[in-house]
């Protein structure tokens, strides 16, 4: 949601009166006659780098007068040059899907830089800063022995103790991944958390770029019960591939075998309560959740996704895995569901909003996380500078709110679960290796080797030459034989162990510094490709011929998908 860029409109659902000062330099709004020279989020970063428990103080003022980037929604990939001929920018921003819940429409913004007056500057200095020799400081075995650390497990005992409000995280034994799930990617500990085997967004959670990363799902308690009110993992399981039929768009889907005599549904419609390996009736959910509104595109009430980014992990002869220490731990939950003409009226607005230059602003429900108006409350917990985490401060959560409120590539704000391995075969937790490079749905290449074209790099900043070694030849031009040889994306998508070591001592660095307000990226030079100011009337820009039409799911059962066509 956008609001005025005003000052005094920026206080929103703020019931305090208070003085402001506006800062042209910054594009922010801060409270006058501030103790000291210091503003408001200078302060904030300075208790960040003192502070000792899991939750961070609040500020003095409402939360949007004591931000540095009043346009903290735009990431830093927005930014990126495209030079009139690259196009990182489609796998976000996409034209409206005839019947489907999204709705922004913002297909436009691959070819314009539509950004407010406060988001002509770009905020994230951490692109700028040289960390070289801060990287070369810290030793391998060092920074080894730091992503193996367990920060996880203390974190929900820690929130307890100090009070926390929110959600505090209930899944035991996730740092250990894999091995916190059995082999249907149910939660050990009977949390009800499912694991799922999902295809990495390009290219910012590839981990050749810094980051592996984890999801899962949880439905409501409705969800995993049979009419009678008794929990069934039977009837989870079809609930759990009903909704991903319903996302997908899927008339039927595969499971495991289920017992339909226990679910008390007829799920293959071969008229018999026996054992279903597909679903046919994918019309209504079943057991307690039988009688239960079922929208096309949108997730049942009390959805909850749970996401963990961390570390490259390095395993025994040099393998790309997971690693034990999380840098974030961001958590969703679907609290309302609303009917498809108001969230068409969400989206209206939201894109009227934008267009008039107005900055964004959300239902700030404090340690409960930021209410996006469109059904999702969205939550996060990062690392403080021992390494510990600790809950999101209101700019570090606004940061997530953008992509999950008004881009036009997701499906009902949510990217991972549209991208989840079709039926039976995507229940687990993730794994690369082996994966096809599938290619998204009405596309006739792999996706990965799609996106390399159409950007012209390993990443949206172009700025990841061991990439541009492997899968580029001399005149810069992807090598589609090279990629169609490549086993799986494991293969594709993975740094050496060299690159690793160096992306994850550059974000050791910015953990160090607790500065994430000026970006999160693990950059260890500044990337070359990335513009400090926009100046719509003068950048290049994209033709309507190099904009892209892209849809986020994925085409499993396509074959040989990295052929040149």
């Amino acid at each position: 949601m956008r609001f005025f860029e005003t000052a005094g409109a920026a206080l929103l659902l703020c019931t305090l009166s208070l003085p402001f000062a506006w800062s042209k330099s910054t594009g922010t709004a801060g409270p006058a006659n501030l103790t000291g020279t210091d503003s408001v989020y200078e302060q904030l970063l300075q208790q960040l780098q003192q502070l000792e428990g899991p939750v961070p103080e609040r500020p003095p003022v409402y939360p949007t007068l004591a931000l540095y980037n009043a346009e903290a929604v735009i990431p830093p990939q927005c930014y990126t040059r495209t030079d009139a001929q690259y196009n990182p920018c489609y796998v976000c921003h996409q034209a409206a899907v005839p019947g489907r819940e999204n709705r922004m429409d913002d297909g436009v913004l691959q070819q314009e830089y539509q950004f407010s007056e406060v988001g002509l500057s770009n905020h994230w200095q951490n692109l700028f800063e040289d960390r070289s020799a801060r990287v070369a400081a810290i030793g391998e075995e060092e920074i080894l022995a730091w992503i193996d650390e367990d920060n996880y497990s203390a974190l929900a005992p820690r929130l307890r103790a100090a009070g926390f409000k929110g959600w505090i995280p209930d899944l035991t034994d996730l740092q250990s991944g894999t091995g916190a799930f059995d082999e249907n990617g149910m939660a050990r500990d009977g949390s009800a958390w499912v694991a799922f085997n999902y295809k990495p967004m390009p290219s910012t959670f590839w981990p050749t770029n810094g980051s592996t990363d984890d999801v899962m799902i949880r439905l409501a308690p409705e969800m995993r019960q049979t009419a009678a009110a008794i929990e069934s993992e039977e009837v989870y399981r079809a609930n759990l591939a009903l909704v991903e039929a319903n996302i997908k768009g899927m008339p039927e889907i595969t499971t495991r075998p289920l017992n339909e005599a226990v679910i008390g549904a007829d799920l293959d419609g071969d008229g018999v309560l026996a054992t279903a390996i597909v679903i046919r009736n994918t019309n209504h959910y079943v057991g307690a959740a039988a009688g239960w509104f079922k929208q096309d595109w949108l997730y049942p009430l009390g959805t909850e996704f749970l996401h963990t980014v961390r570390y490259i992990g390095i395993g025994a002869d040099d393998q790309i895995q997971i690693s034990r220490r999380m840098k974030e731990v961001r958590y969703m939950r679907k609290q309302y569901v609303l009917p498809q003409f108001a969230l068409n009226n969400a989206y209206r607005e939201e894109a009227y909003a934008k267009a008039d230059g107005y900055l964004p602003g959300y239902i700030d429900q404090g340690q409960h996380g930021l209410d996006n108006e469109m059904g999702w409350l969205i939550q996060g917990f990062i690392e403080d500078r021992k390494g510990l985490l600790r809950a999101s401060t209101f700019e570090e959560n606004l940061f997530c709110m953008g992509c999950h409120t008004s881009v036009g590539a997701t499906i009902d704000k949510v990217f991972s679960f549209a991208r989840k391995v079709d039926g039976a075969d995507g229940w687990g937790y993730i794994n690369l290796r082996g994966m096809p490079d599938a290619p998204n749905r009405g596309e006739l290449r792999g996706e990965i080797a799609t996106y390399l074209e159409r950007v012209g790099g390993g990443g949206e900043f172009r700025n990841n030459p061991e990439m541009q070694e492997r899968w580029f030849d001399a005149e810069g031009k992807v090598d589609h034989d090279l990629i169609a040889e490549a086993k799986d994306v494991y293969t594709l998508i993975t740094p050496s162990r060299e690159r690793a070591l160096e992306l994850n001592k550059a974000y050791r660095v910015l953990v160090e510094d607790q500065d994430y307000i000026y970006g999160r990226d693990a950059t260890v030079t500044p990337p070359a490709n990335v513009y400090r100011e926009i100046d719509p009337a003068s950048v290049p820009t994209l033709s309507a011929e190099q904009a892209y039409r892209w849809d986020i799911r994925l085409d499993w059962d396509q074959a040989s998908p990295n052929e040149v066509p």
